[in-house]
């Protein structure tokens, strides 16, 4: 009889993983690779982050943290998820290292692809939610929406003519969904 061990891989190993093009993050100790995102997916998700973080800088609210930071979230076996955008309230956000972040953000931006599945959607955003983050928002360029998720169990869908507020997580901040896409 014959075994095979799968070796499961470590934060630390991913974090010294040498780049070869793709986007990675690790699932309980298993690699996932994505391919490189679109250009209107890299579009969407600089005019919402300069959006968000001009706001949160104005008024001192924390830290959003750019696409593809790492942020370990589960240890042995390791997890380390990569959002579009994250935002960490000021109370909330510690020391930044120059390893992934170690605590899971109030906020997570999710700028979906035309090749991202909705079973797969749902179940990242329930990772994301059970791991700690408080909200989600899940936009949708081509339909032109955003899908609020948040912890407690509330959803609401934004579409272009509705704005999208970020309370309870960014008080205050407001935009016209279309605005996100413009």
């Amino acid at each position: 009889m014959t075994s095979t061990t799968t070796h499961l891989m470590t934060a630390e190993e991913l974090f010294l993983l040498e780049d070869d093009g793709q986007r990675h993050e690790l699932v309980k100790g298993e690699l996932l690779t994505m391919s490189p995102s679109s250009a209107q997916h890299g579009a969407v998700t600089m005019h919402l982050s300069v959006l968000l973080a001009q706001y949160v800088e104005t008024h001192g609210l924390g830290t959003v943290f750019a696409a593809e930071t790492g942020f370990k979230l589960e240890s042995d076996p390791d997890t380390v998820l990569a959002p579009d955008i994250a935002f960490i309230h000021r109370e909330r956000v510690g020391t930044i290292s120059e390893f992934y972040h170690l605590r899971a953000p109030d906020l997570v931006v999710e700028v979906l692809s035309p090749s991202d599945r909705r079973g797969k959607v749902e179940e990242k955003t329930a990772r994301w939610l059970s791991l700690g983050v408080l909200v989600v928002w899940l936009v949708n360029p081509r339909k032109r929406t955003v899908d609020v998720h948040c912890a407690n169990g509330d959803r609401k869908l934004f579409s272009e003519n509705d704005e999208l507020t970020g309370e309870p997580v960014v008080p205050g901040f407001r935009v016209r969904v279309s605005q996100i896409f413009s």
